[in-house]
């Protein structure tokens, strides 16, 4: 175990967090890092009957995938001196489904996540990604608070 992490990643306290304690973590176990930030683009079926035309929907997809590169961005800047190997991915769907997919495809042993991302009052109604993630994966699965 934590010979291959995955980290999801969202620019949220918690998920620095996640990955400091993953970076420890593959330091100590000769690992190495597959550091994932997905995002979930806007449709029609997600806005909840909220129309808007398919310029509006594009435009704002974009700018989602221009933050998520920023954050991985800063999350290679935190991995100076790590001497494992790491990658990065952006990827797009819903964040839970996409990182359980991502796991299994890598051949994850583990994931490192934090326990509160930046989705705000959906996560209260619908449940936190980390928790789905630590329901449905296969693999353990660490919660950094």
């Amino acid at each position: 175990m934590f010979k291959k992490i995955l980290v999801p990643i969202d620019g949220s306290e918690t998920s620095w967090r996640a990955l400091d304690q993953a970076i420890h973590l593959a330091e100590k176990f000769d690992g190495e890092l597959n550091i994932v930030n997905v995002i979930q683009p806007y449709n029609n079926a997600a806005l909840l009957a909220v129309p808007l035309d398919q310029a509006t929907i594009t435009q704002g997809n974009t700018e989602l995938e221009k933050i998520g590169d920023k954050v991985l961005s800063m999350a290679k800047e935190k991995m100076v001196g790590f001497k494992g190997k790491v990658d990065f991915a952006l990827e797009v769907g819903h964040p839970s489904e996409r990182i359980i997919a991502l796991a299994k495809k890598n051949g994850s042993d583990s994931i490192v996540i934090g326990s509160r991302g930046l989705s705000g009052i959906a996560e209260f109604f619908l449940g936190s990604v980390s928790s789905k993630v630590s329901q449905y994966a296969t693999i353990p699965v660490l919660i950094v608070k």
